[in-house]
Parts: C-alpha cells; structure tokens; sequence
C-alpha cells in the first residue's frame, strides 16, 4: 500500500520506497525500551507472517498480490522507482545482503559464500566469494562483469546514466576478478563503512553496461534475471505483472508456480478481497476492521452480528411475519416487500461477511516512523526557540497512542531519527530535547517574543539601527546578575529535569553565568567573523516569505536571551552524546528570532485565538500554516495532526490546517518548502551513515544561486551534524560508527526540525491459507518459502492449524 510523504528513489529502502503518510498506513509481546542480553533495545514489534516449514506447503498455484500500481521503471537505481519496483526486483534479482528480522543485514548464501574487508590500509579491499551455482537466467554466470558494470553506471562520472544515487559507489577505486572467475576483489578509494548496502539489487552487465539499456531497457522488462522467479509478462492494461518460476534458480525451489501482482488502489483493497480477486494486499486501519469483523459475523445461535438483520429481535420478527400474513392486504404487501428486500440485503452482507473471513490481517509496525517536520526556512520557525516550544507542547506518546494501541500494535514513540528500536545504532537521544513540557514550551515563546497581547501591540516607529534599537542593546549589556540568573534558570531547569527549588536555585546559578559566557562568546564571534559563524552554525534557509527569497542564504544572528535557551539544550546533547559543551558550543550555535508568521497568499485568515490564550509579536498572531493531505486514505493522519493542533493551541500557538490534494502534498508542498508544519515519513535504513545523511545535511548554496537541500526538506542542518555522518560512513569499526552516529541524532533533536511521532502501522490482508508472508517487518521477503498449506490450495476453504491464523 502506498504512503503519503516521501519522495521517490530516496535511501536505500527509501531511496526505491515512496512513503506516503497517510493514515495507516504470533506477535511478540512488547519489551518496552529494556535491553536485551546484548544491551540492545529490542524489535518494538515482531514479523507476523504465519510461518510455516516448507515441507507443510503445497507445491504449485499461483498468488496474487496487491500493489498500487504498475511500477514505472523496474530498474530500482532510477528516480521513479517505487516500492512495487522493490517488491518485484526483489524475487528477480540478487540482494547479496537482505536483511532480517532485527534489519540487520545478512549474506544471502544463495549468492555468496563470504563476503568481508580483507585490507584496511593503505586501501579498503573487500573480497566477494560468490555461489559457484549462482547463473543468470540466460545460464551465464554471475561475476565480475556484472560487478564492474554497475559500478561504472552508478559511480557518478558518466552523466549519460540516469541514475538516482551515488551512494558509495562513487568511493570505490577499482573492481577486479580474484584468484578465480567466481572472485570479486573490490578496492575502496576512501573507506566505507556500508559496503554491505552496495550491488543490491544486482543487475546483469547487459542492463548496466551502456546507458540505453540502463536508462530504458530495464524499465519495463527485465530479460535477463537470477532469483527464485523470472519475470513472465508486463500488462499495463490489465494492470499486472506476473512471475513465473525460474527453472535455472539453483536454490530452494519455489512453492508459488507464479506470482501475479496486480495493481490495486489503496481505497480500492476492500472490495478487491470481497471479490477475491487478490490474496494479499496492504490495507489501512478502516479496510483491516472490516476483515475483523468478517470473523464475528455470526452469534452463537447464528444470527447476524452485526450488518442487515443484526438489530431485528425475535419479538419484531414475529410482528413483521404476523403482519405479511395478515388480513389487511395493504399491510400486509408492504410487509412482506420489506422483507424480501431485507432478506436480500442480509445475503449479500452475509456472503461479503463470508468472502472477507477468508482472510487474516497480520499486524505488525512498517521500518518507518512518522514525524512532524518544522520548516526553518522562514517565519517563527525560523526560531529554533519557537520549534522547540512546538516539540515540547507535544505529547509524543498519546499520539502514539492514539495511532496505535486501538489496532493492538506497540504504541512507544521512537527516539532516533536514523534508527528503530531493535537496530544497532538505536539510542533514544530524545532527552536532547526534552519532554512535554507546557510550562518550559510556554517560557521559550516568551523568550522568543511572543506574548500575551503581542498580536495587537504594534512595533515602535522605528528603523534597524535607529537609536531606540541601541538605547535596548545598551540595556540588554547592562543586565544585573540577577537578571542572569533569571534567564539562566529555565534551561537549567530544562537540563536537569525535576529538582528541589534549592537545587534548581543552585543549578540556575551556574546556568547564568555559562549563559553569559556563551552569549558573549557568540556575540564577539559574530562582530569578527560573520562568514564563520555561518559555516559553523545552525543554518536556516531563506528569507520570509516562499518565493520571495534572497538568492545568497543568511544565518540568523543568536540573541543574548536565545543563547541561554541554547546552553540548556546543548547541555542535555553532551548527556546524551558524552560530549563537552564548549566544542558544541561552536559547532551548533542555534539561530535567534526572525519575523513573525506569514500565511500564503489566498489562505483564510485563521479564526482568532481566545484572547487569554493569544500569543503574538509585533502585532502579528502566533499562527503556523500546518499542511495535511485530504485523500480518503489519509483520515488518521488528519486526526493526528488535529490533535497537534489542539496540544500546540494549549500552550498560546495557533495552527491552522490545510487540506491538499494527495498528488501534490509532496511536490508542491514539503519538497518545495511551502509549508509550516506537516506530517510525513521516513523509513528506517539499514546503512543510516550514508542513507541518514541527505534527510539530515545542511543545505548548501548552488553555483546558479539556488540552494541544495537534498532530502532535508526542514531546511535545517549543521556543520557539525554533516561532519558526524562523514565520520561515521568511513569508520570501518562498527561500534565507533555507530557512536557517531547517536551523538549526530542527539544533535538533530536538539535542533528541533524533526520530530518523530510513531512508527508507521503495518497491516497486511492475508489469505488464512498461505504461509511464511504478510507483515514482514524490517525483514526481506523469502519469496520461495512463500505458500498455501498443504491439501489448501487458492480458492478452498482454510482450515488454519492450532496456534496459526
């Protein structure tokens, strides 16, 4: 099923996977955030996919499964591939990684027999074992050419490629054959710690090795495969692809004689499993209660549960019976037209009731996590006080919940940008922000200006640089101690959470008087070196309004006040990184205040905030542009961002929402920066060092003036954030790799541009009687292992064993 949100040909898994946050989008118990035996956080929730040995399958049949459209392209390396490109290539090709139920990658010995760095100085050599069985479908054998071939396609020097990404490619040096034709000895101009992530898929040189077949042999037929199916036929009027087994595959023989998957629309996936004309299909919450109801159709004495019929009791039945055959004909003609009428509505129920009972809905949670991005281009949010007033209004986990727990699913907030629970890297770095807070969220508008009744007080008559602005800088200089202790107080408070009002006192102290250092600090460095401070500081793109933009980016200069704020945050970073303050300090030095809120033109002005609740600057009203998509799949997502609304109006900040259409959300609105606050996805990688760094890097000024912003649709980076992700994407040590990464997610927290809210439902409509397939989690489908059972062919009536669904 598709999701609202992310664009297409972006990470690894999200590099070939649109997302679209839209409402949506046996089971191990949820462990909460303990640690396993190996101090890792365990998988939040589990794969549910039946499984099943392959012995209790039947041989042959086909399934078909649902996906929401024709995929443009089949080769997975171009900007149109979606994810019905993943699902396809991924029972054709080889994927010499895939990844398993932690989304943790593992060698695929269908392919390899070992893969691993053998040099590490004064090169990185990784040797490539290959499966001497492994053979394309044409009977050549995989080797490498093939290797070779993909690498000079995606590397980036022959702009002739129309390729997406880079990603890695571009660091190797050289390819060369081993001591034999079934070795691979591939040599790394600067090291790269996800090597893994690299040759999969795996296409044949004849796809790769010029630019028209890369470019458009490989978008609608794939000639040449090596996976456990091959593909059959392309039917873009029928709306279907089929696969057939591959009989040179060399591995565990299919159990599927072919797989049809068929291109059915999200709003569609109810009536497509009525009629049974799909057996696995990607469903959203309102189509999955159906099928649960399906299964309570019927009470213990066989009347309709629920549907036409449910609420006729025996008296009323009796009366309606007595009445159509009775003496008064009138009467008795409308009786009995009525209950032929009903008679006919409880059969057709009864029959959809039975049709969808076929069914199962496998649940588990997507590898992707759904966030409220805050665009720092322009406006109040171009305060990174004002964006963590916003995250710190929020209740992470009663959206969560309200996500979530009503469909059974682990409803714990995540607490990384680049990881989920389970993953290596995961560290919840959250406390680098905060909780909710009313109180503190309260205090960082008030120190970014926004106030009670600001919305009506207009500015002074005066200009930048007048001398009223400098009789206030003057008094700003002049502040007593206590002043700073004051000031000093709430990130104190922030940084050290609930304490006794002596120890707050004490903290707030020290707090005060680092405040003033850093703001002096910052204030010296901006006079000096205004340049410097750009480059090593928070950079927020733009200038007020969309499209009416300063082509050369600015940073925004640090208030006295905002710098305090600042400390505090920075603070909590180093406890959560284990780093000193005083190199943060200079890395991410946060932007100050900006002009207040803007509304593109032609929005309806927003309804006024009561007026004890009414925040505002300068005459202008706290007001953010909060965009959501209005599709028919999105209803949960729009429930989500009400209730935002209602959490952010609680702490004085107006939100007013915009419906668009579904097919310009992202386009027109989140990748080109019109917006305020929104809601989107981003998947989970098994290679964040290099699939991290684009959602997250600091956009940078083109050569034609125009601003490179990469997947960082928030507009909001840092140099230092970019210098972690380096780091960590050429630290050959895993452990070291993964350090640097959690301190560059405690950094993106603290700045405040991403704030992610849960992870994304998976629920799956699965034929009762197939097997080992349905909500696979991080894991990778096992295409050959998937099944009927055994004497359960498609089509016959499901007798599920003991303990399956």
């Amino acid at each position: 099923m598709a999701h609202l949100g992310v664009p297409r040909g972006t990470a690894r898994q999200r590099r070939s996977v649109a997302l679209l946050a839209t409402g949506v989008l046996t089971i191990p118990a949820l462990a909460g955030c303990s640690s396993d035996s190996g101090g890792r956080v365990p998988v939040a929730m589990g794969q549910d996919i039946a499984p099943a040995a392959r012995d209790r399958l039947a041989d042959g049949s086909t399934l078909t499964w649902a996906i929401d459209a024709v995929p443009a392209t089949l080769n997975a390396f171009q900007a149109d591939a979606d994810g019905a490109t993943t699902r396809i290539t991924g029972a054709l090709l080889p994927t010499l990684f895939p990844l398993d139920e932690r989304g943790e990658p593992r060698l695929d010995p269908d392919y390899l027999e070992s893969a691993k760095v053998i040099e590490r100085e004064p090169r990185q050599v990784v040797l490539y074992k290959l499966n001497q069985r492994a053979v394309w479908s044409d009977g050549r054998e995989i080797g490498a050419p093939d290797f070779v071939a993909q690498w000079r396609a995606l590397s980036g020097k022959d702009s002739a490629f129309w390729t997406a990404r880079n990603a890695g490619y571009e660091r190797i040096e050289k390819i060369e054959r081993g001591k034999d034709d079934l070795q691979v000895r591939v040599t790394f101009s600067k090291p790269y710690a996800d090597w893994r992530g690299l040759f999969s898929p795996l296409y044949p040189k004849e796809v790769t090795g010029a630019a028209g077949t890369f470019n458009d042999g490989a978008r609608t037929t794939l000639k040449n495969t090596a996976g456990p199916f091959r593909l059959g036929s392309v039917d873009k009027d029928k709306g279907t692809v089929t696969l057939v087994r591959d009989p040179r595959w060399w591995g565990d023989l299919p159990k599927l004689d072919s797989l049809v998957f068929r291109a059915v629309k999200p709003e569609d996936r109810a009536a497509a499993l009525t009629e049974g004309s799909v057996d696995v299909a990607d469903v959203d919450p309102a189509a999955a209660n159906s099928v649960a109801r399906a299964a309570r159709y019927r009470t213990g004495n066989g009347q309709p549960a629920h549907g036409p019929g449910a609420d006729i009791t025996p008296a009323a039945a009796l009366r309606s019976w007595a009445v159509a055959h009775g003496s008064d004909e009138k009467a008795a003609e409308a009786a009995q037209a009525a209950r032929a009428e009903n008679r006919e509505a409880v059969a057709a129920y009864a029959a959809e009731q039975k049709a969808l009972n076929r069914f199962a809905v496998r649940k588990s949670l997507e590898p992707a996590y759904t966030q409220l991005a805050l665009n720092g281009e322009s406006g109040p949010l171009s305060d990174d006080r004002v964006r963590r007033a916003v995250a710190r209004a929020l209740d992470r986990q009663e959206l969560a919940d309200a996500v979530l727990k009503p469909l059974g699913l682990a409803a714990k907030p995540p607490g990384s940008h680049l990881a989920l629970a389970g993953q290596p890297v995961y560290k919840d770095a959250s406390g680098a922000l905060g909780d909710q807070d009313a109180k503190e969220a309260r205090a960082l508008l008030a120190d970014a200006g926004w106030t009670t009744g600001g919305a009506v007080q207009k500015p002074g008559d005066t200009k930048a640089g007048s001398e009223a602005d400098k009789k206030a800088e003057g008094k700003a200089e002049e502040k007593t101690d206590g002043d700073a202790e004051d000031a000093g107080k709430k990130p104190a408070d922030e940084a050290s959470g609930k304490a006794a009002d002596k120890d707050k006192d004490a903290t707030a102290d020290k707090a005060g008087k680092d405040t003033d250092a850093t703001a002096d600090k910052a204030a010296d460095k901006d006079e000096k070196d205004d340049k410097a401070s750009r480059d090593e500081g928070l950079y927020i793109v733009g200038d007020e309004k969309p499209g009416d933009r300063d082509p050369a980016p600015r940073a925004l200069a640090t208030a006295p006040a905002a710098a305090a704020q600042s400390a505090a945050v920075l603070r909590q970073v180093a406890a959560v990184t284990g780093e000193g303050t005083t190199r943060a300090g200079t890395q991410d030095k946060q932007p100050g205040g900006a002009p207040g809120a803007y509304a593109p033109q032609g929005t309806a002005a927003p309804a006024p905030a009561p007026a004890s609740n009414r925040l505002g600057k300068d005459g202008k009203p706290l007001t953010l542009r909060f965009v959501l998509p209005s599709g028919p799949g999105s209803q949960s997502l729009r429930g989500v961002g009400e209730k935002i609304v209602a959490m952010l109006d609680a702490v004085g900040i107006g939100a007013q929402i915009t419906k668009v259409s579904d097919e310009s959300y992202f386009k027109d609105h989140i990748a080109s920066g019109d917006y305020d606050m929104a809601l989107y996805s981003w998947p989970a990688s098994a290679y964040p060092a290099t699939d991290g760094r684009p959602l997250f890097a600091k956009p940078e000024p083109a050569t034609d003036g125009s601003l490179l912003v990469e997947q960082n649709y928030t507009r909001i980076g840092s140099d230092h954030i970019d210098q972690l992700f380096d780091r960590a994407v050429s630290e050959l040590d895993a452990k070291t790799s993964g350090d640097l990464l959690k301190q560059a997610d405690a950094r993106i927290w603290a700045a405040a541009g991403s704030i992610p809210l849960y992870q994304r439902p998976q629920l799956v409509a699965v034929d009762k009687k197939l097997r080992n397939v349905g909500a696979f989690g991080f894991a990778s489908p096992r295409y050959q292992d998937i099944g009927f059972l055994r004497g359960q062919a498609a089509g016959s009536t499901a007798s599920p064993a003991k303990g399956t669904k």
